[in-house]
């Protein structure tokens, strides 16, 4: 580096932050030693590939009737083998379960990420800013985090209607004041960093050193929040659908196939809700040894 460039404010190579690429490669790396981290990894790609290839997976549709109350691992009269049974209508439990996950992985990713892209523009510009900016965003953060998050869910989707998009937004309106809270936390630390200083020695605007060089040196904390959000989402759209209040029929939903078939669990068809609850079990699973596993990532590097 030129002895200009070190003396206008900027700083050198090698007292920046590694780069995105640099720290995603460091990570992979340790991520695999830790078993916990590694675990929580196959779950959640093992639910993703499901969700993907759903259609492929499943052997018959989910609204297909074939015959009401067959157990686990039978054989009907008609040829239709059911690995996991059938439910009070009829239906394959299993090919349900590969439907229910599509749902369940496209609107949990859908409302997680949004609220991440609400929450993070608001948490960057209350800690950049500061001052009013800072002021009023915190005060509406904290009137929304002043009501239970299942109140807020059930007043916005009795509202609004039962439906995939109601649902997106309802976490939003939900997570995003949190979201800010802990993006405006680390923006408050990082905005007094040099390089920070150097890019306004440049002359570069506000909302172009937030998010090029603000944000991507925060995202440590905030992907393992994520993963943990998605967790939280997930049993939510679970307890959503379970209340009745979750994604609409006919398509499966793993809390409305435990909702349909609660009742009959007593009556020895234990199958029907307990292969969905194992399923949300799972997914929750797996994003918290996840999340176990980038933490300890992030205290090694």
């Amino acid at each position: 580096m030129s002895q200009a460039s070190e003396t206008d404010g900027s700083v050198s190579s090698s007292d920046r932050p590694k780069g995105s690429v640099e720290r995603i490669v460091g990570s992979i790396a340790l991520l695999r030693e830790s078993p916990v981290g590694v675990v929580g990894l196959a779950l959640v790609v093992f639910f993703a590939l499901v969700a993907i290839f759903a259609p492929l997976l499943a052997p018959y549709r989910y609204d297909e009737f074939i015959e009401p109350f067959a157990a686990p691992l039978t054989t009907t009269a008609d040829g239709h083998f059911l690995f996991l049974g059938a439910d009070n209508k009829g239906r394959d439990v299993f090919s349900r379960l590969i439907y229910g996950t599509q749902r369940v992985v496209f609107y949990a990713s859908l409302a997680t990420f949004s609220a991440y892209v609400v929450g993070i523009l608001m948490g960057l510009a209350a800690g950049y800013f500061r001052g009013w900016v800072d002021e009023v965003l915190s005060f509406l953060a904290n009137v929304i985090l002043s009501f239970p998050v299942m109140v807020l869910f059930v007043l916005i989707i009795t509202t609004a209607g039962a439906s995939g998009l109601t649902i997106v937004f309802a976490v939003v309106f939900a997570s995003a004041p949190g979201i800010m809270r802990i993006v405006r936390g680390l923006t408050l630390d990082i905005a007094t960093r040099d390089y920070i200083a150097a890019a306004q020695t440049r002359g570069e605007g506000p909302w172009y050193i937030m998010l090029t060089e603000l944000l991507p040196n925060a995202r440590g904390p905030l992907i393992v929040d994520a993963c943990l959000r998605m967790g939280y989402t997930t049993i939510t759209i679970g307890a959503l659908g379970f209340l009745g209040l979750g994604l609409p029929p006919p398509f499966p939903d793993w809390g409305g196939m435990i909702n349909e078939t609660r009742s009959l669990a007593m009556g020895g068809f234990w199958w029907m809700p307990f292969f969905p609850a194992l399923a949300v079990s799972l997914l929750v699973l797996g994003f918290n040894l996840l999340a176990d596993g980038l933490r300890e990532v992030s205290l090694r590097d």
